[in-house]
């Protein structure tokens, strides 16, 4: 079973869904934007994908721009930033219960479906 950490309104989020249904595979929807993710949910993405905080960022979003000291945060105050302005999390994210990939690009999705 996987997860799609998905924003309808992004394309590239919108190609890993399709191709998530292509391939036949049984998956589950979170809507992040919508239903803000926790701070465990977002530290066990982390711990997934074996991404840095820093390599999950959005960092052209307005939010994010925003933030004083954004270049020296910790992974606890990133993890904070997304809580409060879940759009500057990256996306697509693909996990499974043991690993995770960002799947941008869809290449990233591929590999990791094959992986699997």
């Amino acid at each position: 079973m996987y997860t799609i950490y998905h924003n309808p309104r992004c394309r590239k989020s919108r190609e890993a869904l399709t191709y998530l249904e292509e391939s036949g595979v049984n998956y589950d929807i979170v809507l992040y934007l919508k239903d803000p993710l926790s701070k465990a949910a977002l530290k066990e993405i982390l711990k997934k994908t074996g991404l840095a905080a820093s390599q999950l960022v959005r960092k052209n979003e307005a939010e994010w721009k925003s933030q004083p000291n954004r270049d020296e945060m910790s992974e606890d105050e990133i993890i904070e930033v997304w809580i409060r302005h879940p759009k500057t999390l990256e996306r697509p994210i693909v996990t499974t219960a043991q690993s995770g990939v960002l799947a941008r690009p869809l290449e990233n999705l591929i590999t990791f479906l094959n992986a699997n």
